[in-house]
């Protein structure tokens, strides 16, 4: 019998919990009734024009962003062969650079040359081109790397580039390859 009694006095404190719950959500939906017979039509209409306002507008952002971003994509998307070749070019440099100090090899740094200007005018083609440094220049942390600090030979050369140690490129521009320098101190 006692559970017969516990069964139904749960039941009973279930009633009175979901008539408790009914009331509420009435007084809720009441109360969102209420909020929404306050806005007028204009209101409303005013409140959704807003919205497709500024959904319009971040779609059209959206659109935007994509398009830069696919545009990018394609202007830089022979990086990695053009930094890949960026070696070759150092080697040409440095064969040039000997060839000169011969007399003898005039014809050889002839041919180096022509192949040389070839394969720039390629790449520039492409756009590639040269950081120009000089010693002398102020030091751009967004263009050059500075690999050391040496003793300025000039009071005029401190905090300035004093030596290039390797050529940076651009592509486009974006940096590929930091100007290596020594700076003076």
């Amino acid at each position: 019998m006692s559970k017969h009694k516990d069964q139904e006095e749960n039941e009973l404190i279930e009633e009175n919990n979901n008539q408790e719950n009914s009331v509420k959500e009435s007084e809720s939906t009441e109360n969102m009734s209420d909020n929404k017979q306050e806005l007028t039509p204009e209101e409303k209409l005013a409140q959704e024009k807003d919205k497709f306002i500024r959904l319009f507008a971040e779609f059209d952002n959206y659109k935007k962003r994509t398009t830069k971003e696919r545009l990018d994509q394609i202007k830089y998307s022979n990086k990695d062969m053009v930094e890949a070749l960026l070696p070759v070019l150092d080697d040409f440099d440095r064969a040039i650079k000997e060839l000169e100090k011969d007399d003898k090899s005039a014809d050889a740094l002839e041919g180096i040359k022509l192949i040389y200007n070839k394969l720039f005018n390629t790449l520039k083609e492409k756009g590639v081109s040269i950081i120009e440094v000089n010693p002398g220049d102020d030091f751009n942390i967004d263009l050059h790397e500075a690999i050391t600090q040496i003793p300025a030979p000039d009071q005029n050369l401190k905090d300035k580039i004093v030596d290039v140690v390797q050529q940076g490129y651009l592509l486009h521009d974006k940096v590929i390859r930091y100007a290596k320098v020594v700076v003076g101190k």
